[in-house]
């Protein structure tokens, strides 16, 4: 089955996310578990999340990913905002494991001038540091690459994994194609999809590629500029898409598009994919 869906909000309880994900023709989705520019993490009750897991269940809606707030930052040099970050990080995968959602995704960071290599031990070294439940992944989003953040190239993806403690035991990978094309991967053709995957495989491993965010590009290719667009309405266009979630290694991956809150929304795009699927 093509498992795909959009982020949804979780405005007037939890479980009102699977019936917003019923709305707009989605069978799988992503939520915050609390504002995304701030540190509170929400605490549900213990009725909201039953409902929201029956719902969910009894609908077919999943798998589910939570998405961490934008204010983490593990690779910084600061110890101060470090702590915070993982105390933040903490509580949104507890709230993940309550809520019975089997991944969790996060930034990876920005060293902030600290260096590459320190920016990467810091995030391995707090991701160690970290209480994760066996029933929840961890997954590191891939960055378009803006400034000193961190994990816009696959290696750096895999040496901040394979430098933690848990490895991909309880780590792994969620890719945004509006990401990857701007940090200079293509896959617009055959040829070049099949070069972005060889390469993946060989640093990460496909089976350490839990989830996908399918969002287009507003800006050019290699452009190092995160702005997503509607499917097929970018710089990465239908013909791309239509190649990438048709193949063998990535159709059966989970997906959910971030794309514009305007007059399309989510169903639009959602309905776009559908199209799109061989």
């Amino acid at each position: 089955m093509f498992r795909v869906g959009a982020h949804v909000s979780i405005s007037g309880g939890v479980e009102k996310a699977v019936e917003r994900e019923m709305e707009i023709g989605g069978n799988c989705g992503q939520i915050f578990v609390g504002s995304p520019r701030g540190w509170a993490v929400g605490s549900p009750g213990s009725s909201s999340v039953e409902k929201f897991r029956k719902m969910s269940s009894q609908n077919g809606i999943g798998p589910w990913i939570v998405h961490s707030t934008y204010l983490i930052n593990l690779a910084t040099p600061k110890e101060d905002l470090g702590k915070k970050s993982k105390k933040a990080m903490q509580k949104e995968i507890d709230l993940t494991s309550r809520l019975g959602i089997p991944y969790y995704v996060f930034h990876p960071g920005a060293h902030t001038g600290a260096g590459i290599e320190t920016g990467i031990n810091n995030i391995s070294k707090r991701l160690s540091g970290l209480d994760i439940p066996d029933d929840v992944k961890v997954l590191l989003e891939n960055t378009a690459g803006k400034g000193t953040t961190l994990g816009k190239t696959f290696s750096e993806l895999r040496r901040i994994i394979e430098g933690s403690d848990y490895g991909y035991r309880s780590l792994g990978v969620c890719l945004d194609t509006c990401h990857m094309y701007a940090a200079g991967y293509g896959f617009g053709t055959e040829e070049s999809l099949r070069g972005l995957l060889d390469e993946l495989d060989d640093e990460i491993g496909i089976e350490n590629l839990h989830y996908l965010h399918i969002n287009d590009s507003k800006y050019s290719f290699s452009s190092q500029k995160d702005e997503h667009e509607h499917i097929g309405e970018g710089k990465i266009g239908e013909e791309s898409f239509r190649l990438f979630i048709n193949h063998s290694k990535l159709r059966n991956k989970p997906m959910v598009v971030e794309t514009p809150v305007d007059e399309k929304g989510f169903r639009w795009n959602i309905k776009k994919l559908k199209e799109l699927r061989n």
